[in-house]
């Protein structure tokens, strides 16, 4: 038996015609909003744009799998920022996060955002090695993406 695969379509996404949404308080904190621009279940991915207001933060997380960013405004402070033995980058950055890098905290001094593509899971977690609070996954993203559009 022969399986048959269908081509993968493209995908155009118009920024400003997708509204922002809240990102969810359990993963974030100081009002972080996104907007989901696509997932590639194919892949394990998705690509998101972020808007990080002054103070913002999200909470420590693992990333099972790599990924990239661009830092278009602002300024943001991975692994702690330099003064923490991290990184402390402004725009326009780009940065590439390998597989098992841990953030205990990414913050945000100032307004910032930024686009990101998410090459597999994010494990939100209180510490390395710690207590799991959510494993995000591109249908997790999707899921509250979805719920967030409709409320």
């Amino acid at each position: 038996m022969k399986t048959r695969f269908s081509p993968v379509e493209g995908r155009a996404v118009q920024l400003d015609e997708i509204e922002w949404v809240p990102f969810p308080d359990a993963l974030s904190a100081g009002g972080i909003r996104w907007k989901l621009l696509n997932v590639a279940p194919e892949l394990g991915s998705w690509a998101a744009i972020f808007d990080c207001p002054a103070g913002s933060s999200f909470n420590s997380h693992h990333h099972i799998g790599p990924g990239e960013y661009f830092l278009t405004k602002g300024r943001m402070e991975v692994r702690g920022g330099t003064d923490d033995g991290g990184e402390t980058v402004a725009a326009p950055a780009y940065g590439y996060e390998a597989t098992s890098a841990f953030h205990g905290k990414t913050y945000f001094p100032v307004d910032s955002e930024f686009y990101m593509t998410f090459l597999g899971p994010l494990q939100f977690v209180d510490a390395p090695g710690g207590t799991t609070h959510a494993l995000v996954t591109w249908d997790a993203v999707q899921a509250a993406w979805e719920g967030a559009q409709s409320a």
